[in-house]
């Protein structure tokens, strides 16, 4: 019985054993810490080189865009730079203040960008101009054509240029004098409002300039002033000279006449009567400031 006891035991045992034997292999060696450190080491470091290979292709990324855009700035610069500039059909402004309000702001003599600028696109808004069209002719030459209000005469009004075009609408208000475009005196009208028409009692009166203002330029003359008379009469001023046509009879030819006998009048200050002019009248008077009555051929 003793030895059955024994026998017991030692199974017991045994099982023990094997029991323990079997969780102790269940569990997973622990890497030496010199090991783990290595490993830990091993990926940093490789993490450390992917970085900073990432950031080196970016750099160098950067570094080619900035000479790609650096070169294509030196390119526009010295390719489109404007040194030709034509300009055509302005005669309120001068061409140096046309060409300002063209190539305003920065890099405005730029033909690439001016091009872009005023593709189908004219300038508007400026003064007595309807439009201003800007054309590239080539990387360095542009053209600017300017199209003036079409202008009959301007009146003063409270110090100020009052400018009407055909229809006596007031299109207008300016402290300067245009060249070619005349003062129109003569008529009364107690307001002037802007893009109205002036306020006078015989609208007609418009034609007249109208019809007046083309027949000067039709002889190339400029009239400096044009004063219609209380009476139906007519007084044209030419520098110093002032010609006094009388009626609206015969208007074509009296100004025709004109344009023979201003050159020999240069530097003179007087009246040229042409109130009795016809067709058969030969000589006709001049009558000079502070002078005596001459006869001037024509």
């Amino acid at each position: 019985m003793l030895g059955n006891q024994m026998a017991k035991v030692r199974t017991i045992n045994s099982k023990r054993k094997k029991t323990q034997y079997s969780q102790l292999k269940a569990v997973p060696a622990r890497p030496s810490p010199k090991k783990e450190k290595k490993e830990k080491y091993g990926e940093y470091s490789g993490s450390f080189l992917a970085n900073h290979k990432s950031q080196f292709i970016i750099g160098l990324m950067a570094i080619v865009l900035a000479i790609g855009l650096a070169a294509a700035y030196s390119y526009l610069i010295t390719n489109y730079t404007v040194t030709t500039i034509y300009v055509e059909g302005n005669v309120h402004y001068t061409n140096e203040e046309v060409i300002a309000m063209v190539m305003e702001g920065y890099y405005g003599d730029n033909s690439l960008l001016l091009s872009l600028k005023y593709k189908d696109r004219s300038v508007e808004g400026v003064p007595f101009v309807e439009k201003m069209d800007v054309s590239v002719l080539d990387p360095h030459t542009i053209k600017i054509e300017v199209y003036e209000k079409a202008l009959a005469g301007y009146v003063e009004y409270l110090e100020k240029c009052m400018y009407f075009d055909k229809d006596g609408i007031v299109v207008e208000s300016s402290d300067k004098v245009t060249a070619g475009v005349p003062m129109i005196t003569g008529f009364q009208f107690d307001h002037v409002i802007l893009h109205e028409p002036l306020p006078v009692e015989d609208e007609s009166i418009f034609k007249s300039v109208l019809n007046i203002t083309q027949l000067v330029n039709k002889y190339h003359l400029t009239v400096d002033k044009i004063y219609f008379g209380s009476d139906d009469t007519l007084t044209l001023y030419f520098g110093g000279v002032r010609a006094s046509l009388g009626s609206f009879v015969d208007l074509d030819e009296k100004i025709m006449r004109l344009q023979d006998m201003l050159p020999s009048l240069t530097d003179k200050k007087g009246t040229l009567h042409m109130e009795n002019y016809t067709e058969d009248t030969k000589n006709i008077s001049f009558e000079p400031e502070g002078g005596t009555l001459e006869e001037i051929q024509g």
